[in-house]
């Protein structure tokens, strides 16, 4: 038997709460009405209820039996979005003005209506307009109390959606994986998610409808706008006290809605809408692990495997008040997909959160009392100060008398000041002096330094410049090419730039040794190699970017030869079929996958060069895959 639920109503407003008695999951079922059209072989429904907190479904091993199922509550074919709301939502949101989390997602396999219970519609809104309608009227009752006259209220929005493992904001579209992030006291964060203040219920509507439309939504055989993301919009309330102690109280309240899994077998699902449903049930999958890890009691559960989970870290053995929605549809069809729904609702309703109060002092308001306080007693000294300071003002006639005094710039007065400034600060301020301190030695060391590597550098210009005066007057002057000494000089055979004394303090340079034929052209060689280098490095600087390797093969190829290959491999990715771009060269599964739902998309490739649109396709693959391509259609 499940236990009894006891309303908020029941228990009694709770005063401060710091931490509240552990609380589990409370797990509601919604059974979606039964549609004809649905069930195609006219087996009519496989579950239904058999009481408000009970239901029961065929068991598939044996059409004769059921299985039954007890929830905390359970929502018939003809309950309205109203019943569902109040029975379920609207008890813990009362939570948020203690300073307190909350959640609500809805969980089921597609088609069965989570949507539709999250938003609903004009005529039935469901429960996202509901609950916050009730926030802002809750604000308000708060705010018209007499105990409540020394704090003020405010509320906030975040939207997004989790796409392709992705952290997308819906508020403010850009095409940018937001990270998340978990803070000391173990709370979740999203660094750059756009945050909203609104005042009002239309206000609330002007934001989050358009941001709506931003969603990821698609077609499919099971259903005609199919959830490709699971969406959360984070509502933000924080309760701040005007005066001393200057306490603030923040409560969140988190509205998920869930994409639901799917059995691409009966969705049809191909390309890009393929690899959604993979990430979709990716993703389902490490929730139903992290809810079986709780219930065992691991010491590691996987929050970290997906980006659900991450998010939902708070929801599902966190410190959040807790409600699922799970939906499900009767038909035969969905039978298996209701089975499998009834069985995680079952395990997650024994999941425990251990809600408590976020309580926090105002940084700001606390130092704005500090400088008022600190001012209003330094007021009566500065003014005594200046009264002091006035006659000697007015009796001092002669110009020295106006300078400073002499004892204030006595550096033991000032040593003496400063004793007692430090003695009269805090342990900040202490530690502000010693900071400062220590910067100011760092800056006379570096000072000392500078100055000291200026003397070595001028020492060293010295010594250079008397270096290059002494091998000045110690090299002998070149023979001329009249002088009788050429003889000597060549029947020695060497060349004459080694016939120089050279420097101790300079090591000695290996110079080749060549004949005396040779001696006069050395200076044209030289030149005709540098010219020779200069010319291969502006050669190379021409070649393109990522064309580095094709000049081995391409130049060498028959234009026409080169472009019947282009034309053929172009062909293949506008026509060829799965297995057909597999058998591509640096073409495997997933890329001829991707090629497909691009060319579904965006429809056929002008050029062989549009493959650098497609993910994970670079200019550098994009060169390889051109060159084996190529070669392999020459070689066939």
């Amino acid at each position: 038997m499940a236990p009894k639920r006891v309303s908020l109503a029941e228990a009694g407003p709770v005063k401060k709460p710091s931490h509240s008695a552990p609380t589990r999951v409370r797990v509601s079922v919604r059974l979606r009405p039964y549609m004809s059209l649905e069930d195609e072989g006219k087996e009519g429904p496989c579950v239904r209820g058999t009481g408000d907190r009970s239901l029961e479904i065929l068991n598939w091993r044996n059409s004769m039996e059921t299985m039954s199922y007890q929830f905390d509550a359970f929502y018939g074919e003809r309950s309205s979005q109203q019943e569902v709301y109040t029975g379920s939502v609207k008890p813990v949101l009362s939570h948020l003005l203690s300073g307190q989390n909350a959640s609500v997602f809805a969980y089921g396999p597609t088609g069965a209506g989570k949507t539709h219970t999250m938003l609903g519609g004009a005529e039935e809104p469901g429960v996202i307009p509901r609950a916050v309608r009730d926030v802002f009227q809750m604000v308000r009752e708060q705010s018209s109390l007499p105990a409540s006259q020394d704090w003020e209220h405010s509320v906030s929005m975040s939207y997004l959606e989790i796409y392709n493992e992705k952290v997308l904001d819906l508020l403010e579209p850009r095409d940018l994986d937001l990270p998340i992030r978990e803070d000391k006291d173990k709370n979740i964060l999203i660094p750059g998610l756009t945050q909203r203040a609104i005042g009002s219920f239309s206000e609330f509507e002007s934001h989050f409808l358009p941001a709506s439309q931003n969603r990821t939504v698609a077609s499919t055989k099971l259903n005609t706008r199919s959830s490709r993301s699971h969406t959360v919009l984070v509502i933000r309330v924080v309760k701040s006290q005007r005066s001393h102690p200057f306490r603030q109280l923040t409560g969140k309240l988190y509205l998920i809605d869930l994409a639901g899994s799917e059995d691409n077998r009966r969705t049809g699902n191909q390309g890009i809408r393929l690899k959604e449903s993979g990430a979709i049930n990716s993703s389902l999958f490490v929730l139903s692990k992290v809810v079986d890890s709780l219930n065992q009691g691991l010491a590691r559960v996987p929050y970290r495997d997906s980006k659900l989970t991450r998010l939902l870290q708070d929801s599902l053995g966190g410190s959040a008040h807790s409600v699922m929605i799970t939906n499900i549809a009767p038909e035969q069809k969905y039978y298996f997909d209701t089975l499998t729904a009834l069985n995680f609702a079952a395990k997650s309703k024994q999941v425990v959160n251990k809600p408590f109060t976020r309580e926090t002092l105002q940084a700001a308001a606390l130092k704005r009392q500090r400088e008022e306080s600190a001012q209003s007693e330094n007021a009566p000294k500065k003014r005594a100060k200046e009264s002091h300071d006035r006659p000697a003002q007015m009796t001092d006639v002669s110009p020295t008398a106006r300078s400073p005094p002499v004892e204030v710039c006595d550096p033991s007065v000032l040593e003496r000041l400063l004793t007692l400034e430090k003695l009269m600060m805090g342990t900040p301020e202490k530690d502000r002096l010693n900071l400062l301190r220590t910067v100011q030695e760092s800056r006379q060391e570096i000072k000392k330094l500078k100055e000291k590597q200026k003397e070595l550098e001028e020492q060293a210009l010295a010594a250079q410049s008397l270096l290059a005066e002494s091998r000045k007057a110690a090299a002998p002057s070149l023979p001329s090419a009249s002088s009788p000494s050429d003889e000597t000089l060549f029947m020695n055979h060497k060349h004459p730039s080694l016939l120089r004394k050279t420097s101790t303090a300079k090591p000695k340079k290996q110079q080749a040794i060549v004949s005396p034929l040779l001696v006069l052209p050395v200076q044209p060689l030289t030149h005709a190699i540098v010219s020779c280098k200069a010319e291969q490095t502006k050669m190379k600087s021409h070649v393109p970017e990522g064309k580095e390797n094709w000049e081995n093969w391409e130049t060498r190829l028959d234009s026409s030869v080169l472009q019947k290959s282009r034309d053929r491999i172009l062909s293949l990715l506008n026509t060829g079929s799965l297995k057909e771009l597999k058998g591509l060269q640096r073409i495997g599964d997933k890329k001829a996958k991707l090629i497909i739902g691009w060319r579904e998309i965006n429809g056929a490739f002008t050029q062989v060069e549009d493959l650098q649109k497609i993910e994970g396709i670079s200019a550098k693959l994009l060169t390889s895959f051109l060159k084996a391509n190529i070669l392999s259609t020459i070689a066939h």
